[in-house]
C-alpha cells in the first residue's frame, strides 16, 4: 500500500532541503564494473558521472550542489540499467545485474518508493482493464456478471486516481507525483462503447498535463505520452496513406495543447519530426514543416535554429519539389554538381560502406544499373564514410560504376545537411528536371519505384 512509503512532512522537508545528495547502490553480480549516470531529456540521454562497482556490486555518487532534479539513468550495459528520480535527498537501492528492473527495490527515497508503487499499481490496473474492456463491450447487458464487470471496470480507475489525488494532496511539489499526472489516463466511463471510448480519449488525453512545468524535460514522461497518444489513432487495416491521415490529427491536437509553453512544444515538435522522419511518413512531415515552426527560431536566415531548419529543409524536400543542389567531390577530387547532370532520371542515394543495410542494398542496385541497355537512369552514390580507405575499397569491390561522391564528413557534410540525412541508406529518385518523385526506403520500394518510372 502507498501509505508504507509515505513520510510525516517534517521529514519530508529535512530531506529535500540537504545541500548536497548522494545515491548509493548495490548491483548484485556486477563486480568491478562501470556504472554510469546519465540525465534524461526526453529519449535523449547525456552521460553525467561514472564510478566502478566494489567486489560486492556497491556503487556510489555524491550529486553536486545544484544539480537538475529529474529522471536519471544508472547503467553499465544496453540492457542493465535502473531509472530513478534524483531530486534533492538521498538515494539507496539494490538490484540484480541480469533483471535490474524487476528486481529493482528502493531502500531510501520518498520520491522513488512512491514512484514506483504508483507504476506497479499502473501495471496492475491497466491489465485488469484490458481484461475487462472485451468483457464490458460484448457481453450481453442486463446480467449481474455484466454489471460486475462494469462496477469493477469503474472502481479500479477510481481508486487508481483518488490514490494519485491523495498523495499528491499530501506531497504537492514532488517530481514523482508531478511525473504521474502527466502519465495517467484520463477516466473513462464503462458507458461509452470501443469507438466512442477512443474517440474521448482522442480528446481529453491532454487535460490533466501541465505543460509550464518545464522540469519534467528531464525525464521520458512527455515523449511517452506522444507515443501513447499516437497509438489511439492506429489501426492495422489502414493504407500508408491513412494512417499518415490520422497522425496529421494527432499531431494537431497534441501540438495545439502543448502550445501554452514553448518549451515544451518545441521539445514535442522536435520528438513527433524526428519519429515521423525516421519512419518516412513524409506526408506528415510535409504537414508539420508546412504549418508549425519553432517557436524560439529567429526570422534571419543565418540565426534560425537547427529545428527550423530542418523543418525548412523538409518543405524543400516533399515529392514534387525540385532537389536542392549540391556539389560534392568525387574519389579522384573532381567536383561532382548534382543539377549538372542531363540524365533523364537521376537516383540520389545516401549511404555508407559501415552501414549493413547499404551494404546488402548495393549489389542489388548494381544488378539493376547494369541491365539497363540504355543508361536512362544515373546513380549519385553520396557516401557518409569518414575512411577514404573503406570507402574506395567497397566501391572497388563491388565495381560500382555509377558517380561515387563523399566529403568524409559523415553526417556533418553540407549534402547531407540540405538533405536532412539522419539515417542510412537514404533515397530520392529525380526526373529530368531534378524533381523528386519518390523517396522510397528499402530495396523492394526502390525496385518498385524504377520499374514504374523507368519502363
Amino acid at each position: 500500500m502507498i501509505r508504507k512509503v509515505l513520510l510525516p512532512a517534517f521529514l519530508l522537508s529535512s530531506v529535500l532541503c540537504s545541500s548536497q545528495n548522494s545515491l548509493e547502490g548495490t548491483i548484485h553480480a556486477l563486480s568491478n564494473s562501470k556504472v554510469y549516470l546519465s540525465g534524461m531529456y526526453g529519449e535523449r540521454i547525456k552521460v553525467s558521472d561514472s564510478t566502478i562497482s566494489d567486489s560486492l556490486g556497491r556503487i556510489h555518487f555524491i550529486l553536486p550542489t545544484g544539480f537538475a532534479p529529474g529522471f536519471y539513468k544508472v547503467g553499465w550495459s544496453k540492457t542493465g540499467f535502473v531509472n530513478l528520480i534524483l531530486n534533492r535527498e538521498n538515494v539507496k537501492f539494490e538490484t540484480w545485474d541480469s533483471f535490474p528492473q524487476d528486481s529493482l527495490k528502493v531502500l531510501s527515497s520518498l520520491e522513488n518508493q512512491i514512484f514506483q508503487s504508483f507504476t506497479s499499481m499502473g501495471r496492475t490496473s491497466q491489465s485488469k482493464l484490458e481484461l475487462l474492456m472485451p468483457l464490458v463491450d460484448f457481453y450481453p447487458a442486463r446480467n449481474e456478471f455484466y454489471r460486475n464487470a462494469v462496477t469493477e471496470f469503474e472502481t479500479t480507475q477510481k481508486i487508481q486516481l483518488a490514490r494519485l489525488d491523495s498523495v499528491s494532496d499530501k506531497y504537492p511539489g514532488l517530481y514523482a507525483i508531478r511525473m504521474e499526472k502527466v502519465i495517467r489516463t484520463p477516466y473513462i466511463s464503462a458507458s461509452l462503447s470501443a469507438n466512442d471510448r477512443i474517440e474521448f480519449l482522442k480528446q481529453h488525453y491532454w487535460d490533466k498535463v501541465d505543460f509550464n512545468d518545464t522540469a519534467l524535460l528531464r525525464s521520458n514522461v512527455f515523449a511517452d505520452k506522444i507515443i501513447s497518444y499516437l497509438a489511439l489513432y492506429q489501426n492495422n487495416r489502414f493504407s500508408q496513406r491513412q494512417l499518415e491521415g490520422e497522425f496529421i490529427k494527432a499531431v494537431t491536437v497534441a501540438l495545439g495543447a502543448a502550445s501554452v509553453n514553448p518549451n515544451v512544444y518545441k521539445f514535442m515538435l522536435d520528438y513527433l519530426v524526428g519519429g515521423f522522419d525516421k519512419y518516412h511518413f513524409d506526408d506528415v512531415i510535409t504537414y508539420i514543416a508546412d504549418n508549425f515552426q519553432d517557436p524560439f527560431s529567429c526570422e534571419d536566415a543565418a540565426r534560425k535554429s537547427t529545428l527550423q531548419k530542418k523543418l525548412d529543409n523538409f518543405k524543400k524536400l516533399s515529392i514534387g519539389k525540385t532537389a536542392p543542389a549540391i556539389e560534392v567531390p568525387d574519389l579522384k577530387g573532381n567536383t561532382i554538381s548534382l543539377l549538372a547532370l542531363k540524365n533523364e532520371f537521376t537516383l540520389l542515394v545516401f549511404w555508407s560502406s559501415q552501414c549493413p543495410h547499404c551494404t546488402e542494398m548495393m549489389p542489388n542496385l548494381k544488378a539493376w544499373y547494369d541491365k539497363q541497355k540504355t543508361k536512362r537512369l544515373e546513380v549519385v552514390a553520396v557516401s557518409l564514410d569518414t575512411s577514404r580507405t573503406a570507402w574506395a575499397s567497397f566501391i572497388k569491390k563491388e565495381k560500382l560504376n555509377w558517380i561515387n561522391v563523399s566529403e568524409l564528413k559523415g553526417y556533418s557534410g553540407k549534402a547531407e545537411d540540405e538533405y536532412n540525412i539522419y539515417a542510412t541508406p537514404t533515397m530520392y529518385l529525380l526526373d529530368r528536371d531534378k524533381k523528386i518523385i519518390a523517396k522510397p526506403i528499402t530495396w523492394r520500394e526502390l525496385e518498385q519505384a524504377l520499374n514504374q518510372q523507368i519502363k
